[in-house]
């Protein structure tokens, strides 16, 4: 099981595998079981990708983490993406709509 952080120029934290776009992420949803995923929105000044690609292919192939963060600092991107992803979860998905908090980042970069 592995942790995936969607981001293109955010450094990635400690624990997690990064996925710089849209494709990268989706190969890691397809290939592993993933317990945390945090996505940003904006992907590249040229990609025509965004986070909510991947929210659109979570919610078509109804394969979810065990928890999924946004972290994008787009409060509308948030806001959409969070609404698609609550409308169909499953109840055991814990989903957030912020970065994941500092506690939860030493954990993971601990191993725990």
């Amino acid at each position: 099981m592995i942790h995936v952080y969607l981001d293109d120029l955010r450094p990635c934290p400690r624990g997690f595998t990064l996925a710089k776009n849209v494709t990268e992420c989706i190969m890691l949803l397809q290939e592993f079981e993933i317990d945390t995923l945090s996505l940003d929105h904006d992907l590249g000044w040229n990609s025509k990708q965004t986070g909510m690609d991947v929210v659109i292919w979570l919610v078509q192939q109804q394969k979810f983490p065990k928890a999924i963060y946004i972290h994008t600092s787009s409060p509308s991107a948030c806001t959409a993406m969070y609404e698609m992803l609550y409308a169909v979860k499953p109840d055991e998905l814990r989903l957030y709509p912020h970065p994941i908090p500092d506690d939860i980042l030493v954990q993971i970069a601990q191993g725990q």
